[in-house]
């Protein structure tokens, strides 16, 4: 797989208290023996309409069940299944049904379609597959079936709600295989080390293919660890989830999280601001994280002042700079705190700010290191700049990932355990670091990193294109958004319903679509003929109201 996990680390972080043998699962049950009524998950299905409600007790049990079916399908440690789900409970589950018996959990956005889906799961050798029927008008169904004759080694494809053949409910919800005699033999026996890798999440990708970060137990738990006793939380938290579950915000701070508290996570599989708020009040959450553009929509939503969102104290937002309008506005409306933060899918949010903070601090900065990890600014020569310099950000850690999927090649890891996040920042005196620029050609769109390089690559593929670049337009509600840029073959012609017919009949995601086209003459290029993407940049706002 690629792992790369010294001895030599283990034994440090063991030392500090951060890494410990604890699983998920050890978290639930105990939750689970004492207190089996109490409510770990709330579900809002918007495809039906439904709301569900999964108790300590129940999640012990169905995980249970479901880790058994999983291994009368030939799942065992080490294997992949691989969730292609919105928000919905199943999806927590599962993970703690895969936890059980050692399996490798391999979380994949809903927005996926044939292109990214057929590399994905081929890379990682999923061995299950379980989908959504529908989402959003989208039948899955044909999709995945259209994917099977090359994936030889996905053996399982199940679909929730299906109505046709064997469905999911079918295959694991019959029975109560859990009360088996033989149940917890089968789990002692497959129970995985802290130290295994539990989780498999796909970077966006900038040269490529997406890279597959691999994180264990350990690595996820010793930074919630921090993060945990930095906020203040405690089984009293009560989560609000609406990024997905599949994107590494979802999966740490709505899924993991609360169960290791003990609290309740209340997840939203489709973003819808008033119905957000009245989840908020009626559950009384205290805490949640995503996007700016899911703040932006809460603090000027009309008409907000109709819900009661005093137990919501705190709203931590990152992925792009916050407006310090947006940062304001919160801080004069409403009883929460907005904190803002930095993280990528490797290192899940190491920087944040205090909670004691003020609001100037929020949207003038990425946050501070948690205690017990680093960051740092380096030259290129891998050396220390000094303060107010800037420079590539560094990190190391207890949080920091495994290793990519097949590529340790990939890991840029330095001897002295630096992991060279691809990120430029500076660092001013406090510790506060500000992310000035990426080294990673990618564009951030409403906290989720769209892949330059494969859009580039669909796009050029049209046969009237001669050349296109790919710029992100600043955008002040989701940071960017796309601003494709072509030069024509003579005598062609290329609309952007051209791009979009082209881009869907790719399968390129949507979530990656440009959402402007500017045909050029020719591309400012520097001597050697590469195109200079700074000066698209810098035109890029004006442009970015003009679609061919």
């Amino acid at each position: 797989m690629g792992v790369i996990l010294a001895d030599s680390r283990i034994k440090e972080m063991e030392s500090a208290g951060l890494w410990n043998d604890e699983l998920l699962t050890d978290f639930v049950d105990r939750v689970a023996e004492r207190d089996p009524g109490r409510t770990a998950v709330t579900s809002y299905d918007g495809e039906s309409n439904a709301t569900t409600t999964v108790s300590y007790g129940e999640l012990d049990r169905l995980s249970r069940r479901w880790a058994l079916t999983l291994t009368d399908l030939g799942v065992g440690p080490g294997d992949v299944v691989s969730l292609q789900l919105p928000n919905w409970w199943q999806f927590v589950v599962m993970h703690v049904a895969a936890v059980r018996i050692g399996a490798i959990t391999n979380a994949l956005m809903p927005i996926f379609r044939e292109r990214e889906l057929a590399y994905m799961l081929g890379f990682a050798g999923a061995k299950v597959l379980i989908a959504a029927t529908e989402f959003r008008g989208f039948d899955y169904r044909p999709m995945i079936a259209g994917l099977r004759n090359d994936l030889p080694e996905l053996r399982h494809v199940f679909h929730i709600g299906d109505d046709r053949g064997r469905s999911f409910e079918d295959a694991f919800m019959a029975g109560n295989r859990e009360d088996a005699a033989e149940a917890d033999q089968i789990f002692a026996r497959l129970r995985p080390s802290a130290n295994d890798v539990t989780e498999l999440n796909y970077t966006s990708g900038t040269t490529g293919q997406p890279k597959g970060v691999m994180h264990t137990t350990n690595t996820t738990f010793g930074h919630l660890r921090q993060w945990n006793a930095h906020h203040g939380l405690d089984a009293d938290t009560v989560m609000f989830m609406a990024s997905p579950l599949a994107h590494r915000t979802g999966f740490i701070y709505g899924l993991l999280m609360p169960l290791i508290l003990g609290g309740q996570t209340v997840l939203m599989d489709r973003w819808d601001p008033p119905r957000a708020a009245e989840a908020i009040e009626h559950h009384r959450a205290t805490f949640t994280m995503a996007a700016t553009p899911f703040l932006n929509d809460i603090v000027n939503m009309p008409n907000v002042e109709r819900f009661d969102l005093s137990s919501l104290k705190t709203f931590v937002t990152a992925g792009a700079p916050i407006p310090p309008a947006l940062v304001q506005r919160a801080d004069e409306h409403f009883s929460f705190k907005v904190l803002s933060g930095w993280g990528m899918t490797e290192i899940a949010c190491p920087c944040i700010c205090d909670p004691n903070d003020p609001p100037e601090k929020v949207w003038s900065s990425d946050g501070k290191c948690l205690a017990l990890s680093e960051v740092a600014i380096h030259d290129d020569d891998d050396q220390p700049l000094p303060i107010g310099t800037e420079g590539r950000l560094v990190v190391r850690g207890a949080c920091l990932f495994v290793g990519y999927l097949k590529r340790p090649d990939m890991y840029a890891q330095h001897p002295d355990g630096w992991f060279d996040t691809g990120d430029l920042a500076r660092m001013d005196e406090d510790g506060y670091i500000r992310i000035t620029g990426r080294a990673k050609d990618i564009i951030i769109r409403g906290g989720e990193n769209i892949p330059v390089a494969e859009v580039e690559s669909v796009v050029f593929r049209h046969p009237a294109v001669e050349d296109v670049a790919v710029v992100g337009a600043p955008d002040e509600r989701l940071g960017e958004r796309g601003c494709a840029y072509v030069t024509l073959h003579e005598g062609q012609s290329f609309t952007m319903d051209d791009m979009r017919r082209h881009l869907e009949d790719s399968g390129t995601a949507k979530q990656y679509w440009p959402e402007f086209l500017v045909v050029l003459e020719e591309f400012p290029r520097t001597p050697s003929g590469k195109i200079q993407k700074f000066k698209l940049r810098e035109r890029a706002a004006d442009d970015s109201g003009t679609s061919a």
